[in-house]
């Protein structure tokens, strides 16, 4: 496969981009080191100058790119799947929230947000169905697993994802969480400070680690509880990090999200008792934990709050109902907190 010299004019939307992730987006035939190699080389130019793979472009760049030529065997030839009707109808079905600026969709359970190895289909493949009338298609601000439901954020333009992304990031936003733990928790209150790391043995897996773990936070609050068996927990995680509320919970308080398979609390012999109680309840089989509201200043609209809710999808409310909980709960159990 090989290209010709071409000159492509950076679009107002992707102002502040890095340059080597803005020549994944526009010249994808690339390979990564091969675009390294013709920076270092002053081939690639941003309006005649040398740049390096951290440049941050500037909305009207004339970008310079060089002839290059790759083999190609058809093992690497990739086919960008078509989306569909269904799709559109899918994805459109999950908004909750849309402005000029921002989308918030109300993700379930068994779609990732990303693809990976084994995911073919995920919401980044799927967020084309969103493109406005420039084509430009919303980004992802943050992530969900996939075996969490609820809100989920997009930026329709560069400019909002940073913003967004720097609201993440100062922890300027109140992100609450409902889920249903088991066994009920000893302290009905509090907040978990636990550093966590990628474990070395599960890559996949995070556990917590005093010396080398990324600090922490989470806040939660015990709602409801059915006796010892179980209890329905808002959780506040202030802080990101990859599977935090799940760790936070079985490793600190003991008591497990259930559904989660990952990460199990140490059982003694009365939570297995709980937990053939529960299984004879019939709850469904999926992780009882959902993004289910979001509390921010708007990104772009100076003065405006955003505050948007995610009810529950209905196999959880049927879990609320068996275990006698309010699925309507309104209050923000974190009200008093900064």
């Amino acid at each position: 496969m090989s290209s010709d010299l071409c000159f492509i004019t950076v679009k107002d939307d992707d102002d502040g981009q890095r340059l080597d992730r803005w020549i994944k987006k526009y010249v994808p035939d690339m390979p990564y080191v091969l675009a390294q190699k013709l920076m270092r080389k002053g081939q690639i130019r941003a309006d005649g100058k040398r740049v390096k793979p951290d440049t941050r472009l500037v909305g009207g760049q004339k970008i310079k790119i060089p002839p290059f030529e790759v083999k190609t065997t058809d093992k690497v030839k990739v086919h960008k799947k078509k989306i569909t009707d269904d799709d559109i109808e899918f994805m459109r079905s999950l908004v909750i929230y849309e402005d000029e600026h921002v989308i918030a969709l109300n993700k379930p359970a068994d779609i990732a947000v990303q693809g990976g190895t084994k995911t073919k289909r995920h919401i980044d493949g799927l967020l084309e169905v969103f493109k406005n009338k420039e084509d430009v298609i919303p980004r992802l601000v943050h992530r969900l697993d996939k075996d969490t439901s609820g809100i989920l954020l997009l930026a329709r333009s560069a400019k909002c994802a940073r913003e967004l992304g720097f609201a993440f990031k100062n922890r300027d936003v109140r992100k609450i969480y409902w889920g249903v733990v088991s066994p009920t928790p000893d302290t009905y209150e509090g907040t978990i400070k636990a550093p966590i790391v990628k474990s070395d043995g599960d890559y996949e897996k995070m556990i917590i680690d005093d010396e080398g773990g990324k600090f922490a936070l989470t806040e939660y609050s015990v709602i409801e509880n059915a006796g010892r068996a179980a209890a329905f927990v808002a959780f506040w995680p202030r802080t990101g990090r990859t599977h935090q509320i799940r760790v936070h919970a079985a490793e600190v308080l003991g008591s497990s999200i259930i559904g989660d398979r990952k990460y199990r609390a140490v059982k003694d012999e009365e939570c297995k008792l709980i937990d053939a109680d529960l299984e004879g309840m019939d709850l469904p089989k999926r992780l009882h934990l959902h993004a289910r509201r979001l509390i921010l200043p708007h990104p772009m609209i100076k003065g405006r709050v955003l505050d948007i809710t995610a009810t529950l999808p209905t196999e959880l409310v049927k879990s609320w109902k068996t275990l006698g909980f309010d699925h309507k709960y309104k209050q923000d159990p974190f009200e008093e907190l900064d």
